[in-house]
């Protein structure tokens, strides 16, 4: 008992993974494979599900926390770039593990032009593959998922720039778009 209190100590202070005998995480949806529905409320108490997009393409960033810098960067950038997005045929969509009274504060602060989504239980997160914790704090990992207008995932980019992470799905949309 005590060399496993010593196993799972030393794990959690080094960030390693989680023991074998957790529970396994959700797989991230692949290129082709229909996206999870989800039903969420956005910085102003709308709900929005993937549904309300059909027909255009939709970018679903994942991002671990409201106020922190890297997510403070790619929320402005994705901001910046709204316009050109919206033109590419694309609407984007946030989401964190945050509450709508989190999403709120910082939309205003930094004058977000489209939906942050609170998944405060992290089912989203958990059906997009990208929930993780680290020392006991849930949060979802830097994920987007571009989606066509079908509802189909059309890329995943994992483990991305926060602030070339627009501009790259810029890119691609007009690659996708032909």
């Amino acid at each position: 008992m005590r060399r496993l209190s010593l196993f799972l100590m030393v794990t959690l202070l080094l960030g390693l993974s989680a023991p074998a005998f957790a529970d396994e995480p959700a797989r991230v949806p692949q290129v082709g494979q229909a996206a999870p529905a989800f039903r969420l409320q956005d910085q102003n108490g709308k709900w929005q599900t993937p549904g309300d997009h059909q027909g255009r393409w939709l970018v679903l960033y994942f991002y671990p926390k409201d106020f922190t810098p890297g997510c403070t960067t790619e929320v402005c950038s994705f901001r910046d770039d709204i316009a050109k997005l919206r033109q590419a045929g694309a609407e984007v969509l946030g989401v964190s593990l945050d509450d709508v009274k989190s999403h709120a504060d910082f939309a205003a602060k930094y004058h977000v032009p489209f939906p942050l989504l609170s998944d405060a239980d992290s089912t989203t997160a958990q059906a997009y593959g990208v929930l993780t914790s680290k020392l006991g704090f849930k949060y979802a990992r830097r994920t987007t998922f571009l989606i066509d207008p079908r509802g189909k995932i059309a890329k995943v980019y994992q483990d991305v720039d926060p602030e070339q992470n627009s501009a790259q799905l810029l890119a691609d949309l007009n690659t996708l778009k032909r």
